[in-house]
C-alpha cells in the first residue's frame, strides 16, 4: 500500500518508474543470488558485473512492489521463500518482518563500519543498507521577499495560508513519513490537533509524491502553485540552477528518518552466497554508489556524498524517529485518524 518515491525531476522520476537496473545474465549452471527489493533499486551494472567476476555470482534482482507490500509477499512466502536476500524493508515495516521470523541471523562483517548505528535486534537478522530522510521543501525563490517557514510550527501560521502540498500517508511512503514525523514531534496528544491547524490554513492532499513534487509544487518542473511540499532532504541535490544555487531547500527541522534494511532470508537455497550479497550491500562501492543511484544517504560511515549533495543536500545532523515495533502497533490507527480528521 505505501510506496518509497525517489524524490526529484527527471531522473529520480525515472528511477520511480523502473524495476531494476540491468544484471550480468547467469551462465548455465552458474551461481544465483535471488535478491528479492522494492520497485525503485538500482545499482551501477558495472558494480553488479565486477561482483560476479570477483565471486562467480550472478545478483538476480526480483521487484516485489513498494517497501509495504515487498514485506507482506516476504512474509506470506516465509515457508516457501521466493529468493536468498531481500532489500528495501524500511523502518516502518521492519519489526513486522522481524516478527515474523522473515529473516536469518547473519552478523556481516561490513556492519560496523556505520550500519550497526541502525541495528534493530541483537540476532543482527537486518542490516542498515540506507537512510533517506523525508522533509519539508521549500521554493527559496517564493519565499525571498516574505521570510520562508522553518519548522513544522509554521505551516499553521495563518501568513503561509495555502502554500503546503503533503501526500496521502495511506497511499504514499513519503505521506506516512512526514505524518510519523509529526506524531514524534508533537506526541499523541497533540499531532491531531496540528493537523487540525493545517486543514484549517489550506493543506492540499494529493495520492503520492510524483504528483506532489511535479505538479504542485512551485519549486519543480511543474510550476505549480504551492511553494511547499513533503519530499526528502536529498531533493534540493536536483533542483540547482544555472548559477549553481540550489533552487529548493530541505527543512531539516523537520525531517523524519527511513532507514532501508537487507538480509538473508530464512530457508534460503544458497544462504552462504546471500551472506556474501548483503556483504556487498554493505561494502564501499556500492555505499558511494547509493547516492546517485537510489537518491538516498549511504549507511556506512565515511562515504563521500556527490558534490551536489555536499552544497544542497547535506544530511541532516538529527531527524526525528520512532520505535519500530511503536510504528507497526499504531501505524493503522494513526492513518484511520488521519483520514477522519483531514478528510472526513
Amino acid at each position: 500500500m505505501f510506496r518509497r518515491v525517489l524524490p526529484a525531476v527527471t531522473a529520480f522520476a525515472l528511477l520511480t518508474a523502473c524495476s531494476v537496473t540491468s544484471t550480468p545474465d547467469a551462465p548455465p549452471g552458474g551461481r544465483v543470488v535471488t535478491l528479492v527489493t522494492h520497485d525503485s533499486f538500482a545499482l551501477s551494472p558495472e558494480l553488479l558485473e565486477r561482483f560476479k567476476s570477483d565471486t562467480g555470482i550472478t545478483i538476480k534482482p526480483l521487484a516485489s512492489g513498494d517497501a509495504g507490500e515487498l514485506t507482506n509477499k516476504l512474509v506470506l512466502t516465509k515457508d516457501a521463500p521466493i529468493g536468498d536476500v531481500a532489500f528495501g524493508v524500511d523502518s516502518t515495516f521492519a519489526s513486522r518482518a522481524l516478527k515474523e521470523d522473515v529473516f536469518a541471523e547473519y552478523a556481516s562483517p561490513e556492519a560496523q563500519r556505520g550500519a550497526q548505528r541502525y541495528r534493530l535486534d541483537p540476532p543482527n537478522r537486518l542490516h542498515a543498507v540506507d537512510v533517506g530522510d523525508v522533509c519539508l521543501n521549500i521554493d527559496v525563490a517564493a519565499f525571498k521577499d516574505t521570510g520562508a517557514p522553518a519548522q513544522y510550527a509554521d505551516l499553521a501560521d495563518p501568513k503561509f495560508k495555502d502554500v503546503l502540498v503533503v501526500e496521502d500517508p495511506a497511499t504514499s511512503s513519503p505521506g506516512l513519513a512526514f505524518l510519523l514525523g509529526t506524531i514524534a514531534a508533537f506526541g499523541e496528544q497533540g499531532w491531531q490537533d496540528y493537523w487540525s491547524g493545517l486543514k484549517a490554513n489550506g493543506v492540499k492532499v494529493v495520492s503520492g509524491w510524483e504528483e506532489a513534487y511535479t505538479q504542485d509544487f512551485s519549486g519543480s518542473s511543474g510550476k505549480g502553485p504551492r511553494p511547499v511540499v513533503v519530499s526528502y532532504a536529498s531533493s534540493p541535490s536536483a533542483e540547482i540552477g544555472d548559477d549553481g544555487a540550489p533552487r529548493t531547500k530541505a527543512l531539516l527541522d523537520t525531517c523524519y528518518r527511513q532507514v532501508e534494511y537487507a538480509g538473508v532470508l530464512n530457508g534460503a537455497k544458497n544462504p552462504d552466497d546471500a551472506r556474501k550479497v548483503v556483504d556487498f550491500l554493505l561494502g564501499e562501492q556500492v555505499q558511494a554508489d547509493v547516492p546517485g543511484q537510489m537518491y538516498v544517504y549511504p549507511s556506512r560511515e565515511g562515504v563521500a556524498l556527490p558534490e551536489a549533495w555536499t552544497k544542497a543536500a547535506p544530511a541532516p545532523a538529527t531527524a526525528r524517529s520512532l520505535p519500530a515495533d511503536q510504528v507497526d502497533a499504531n501505524r493503522e490507527r494513526w492513518v484511520r485518524q488521519w483520514r477522519t480528521l483531514v478528510q472526513g
